[in-house]
């Protein structure tokens, strides 16, 4: 009765602990659809992979330390300082959508089309429990596109509207509300505005490198941002990762990107899966998990898989002898990797003007 007691408090106890198993590898490909250029049909050749997260009760962590293939990380380790986990699951859609985002820009440059960007305002990141921002209503995904009326179009314009204010000064923001669907699309609703009032400062708003920006800050709203970009894209490219959050994806959905719109495909005669995050500019980033996700691809099938430079060691230490991994630092290493594996240059099938 009373082991039967502990195992019931253990299950209800729920830890600030969270554990990464590996989830799903899956053609790229079929998820991608573009209009506006002509592109070749889906392939099936590229894969995307990604991890499971759950939180876990004490029962849970028990349990789990007798499986393979788990990690576990804290709470700590995933968000920043003072920020609650609820905003874990937007965080990780909003991060999704720039690199869908970022996807599109790095492979259509990568053919050779010019994508020209503008600044569109303060993307909220993360907001901080019992700060004047969350009392304001801001939430991760709202756009600040203004503050005391004046235009804001990068983190920056927000860091140096707020930087010198003294506590307890009265700001209105001009925020487009994000909203988020239950499978993960984010979607702005038109400008408001709401009223916060800065605080003696608690924690740094997280912006960092802004021109004419010296010194601590006066005052605190309690928010981390990112810049709000808008390309100007030659076709409308959409990859549905329904309900799949974070940006690990991003190499893996520029190269099923560039395969469609290719006249060859670019992975040759392997199945080949990616992991990494995709910058605007091609550089690819490390990402989490990778342990997780070498297990993942080689249930799917994949004989190579890329993955950022820093982390093939991780991938290599996971894989089975029949799983090649491949480490790279940009796009630009990716495509060359798989062209010396047999793989078509990419080469468009509706060229650029001026190419």
């Amino acid at each position: 009765m009373i082991v039967l007691a502990a195992i019931v408090a253990l299950q209800a106890w729920t830890l600030p602990e969270y554990a990464l198993t590996p989830g799903d590898a899956r053609a790229v490909g079929p998820l991608v659809s573009i209009h506006g250029l002509a592109a070749a049909p889906p392939r099936h050749d590229i894969l995307l992979t990604d991890v499971y997260l759950q939180t876990l009760t004490a029962w849970q962590w028990l349990v789990m330390h007798f499986e393979s293939h788990v990690q576990f990380v804290s709470s700590a380790d995933l968000l920043e300082p003072g920020v609650p986990a609820s905003e874990l699951g937007a965080q990780g859609y909003l991060e999704m959508y720039d690199s869908q985002q970022a996807a599109a820009v790095a492979g259509l440059r990568a053919l050779g089309w010019s994508v020209p960007a503008r600044g569109t305002g303060a993307v909220v990141t993360a907001v901080v429990g019992s700060s004047p921002a969350q009392r304001a209503g801001l939430a991760v995904g709202d756009e600040i596109v203004g503050v005391d009326g004046h235009r804001v179009t990068s983190g920056c314009d927000l860091v140096r509207a707020i930087h010198d204010l003294p506590a307890g000064t009265h700001v209105r923001l001009r925020v487009a509300p994000v909203h988020i669907s239950a499978i993960g699309r984010l979607t702005w609703r038109p400008a408001r505005t709401i009223e916060a009032t800065s605080a003696q400062r608690g924690a740094p708003d997280v912006v960092s490198g802004c021109a004419g920006v010296t010194g601590a800050a006066r005052s605190w709203l309690g928010i981390a941002v990112e810049d709000g970009v808008a390309y100007r894209l030659p076709a409308d490219v959409h990859v549905n990762t329904r309900s799949i959050g974070g940006p690990s994806a991003g190499l893996a959905m520029t190269l099923a990107i560039i395969d469609q719109l290719s006249r060859h495909p670019i992975a040759g005669h392997a199945v080949v899966a990616a992991t990494g995050t995709i910058a605007p500019s091609g550089q690819v980033g490390d990402v989490g998990g990778v342990a997780e996700k070498t297990v993942a691809v080689q249930r799917a099938g994949a004989t190579v898989f890329l993955v950022p430079t820093v982390e093939v060691a991780t991938a290599r230490s996971a894989a089975s002898p029949g799983l090649r991994v491949i480490g790279v630092r940009t796009l630009a290493q990716a495509l060359a990797a798989l062209a010396r594996l047999g793989g078509a240059a990419p080469q468009p099938l509706q060229a650029p003007p001026g190419s």
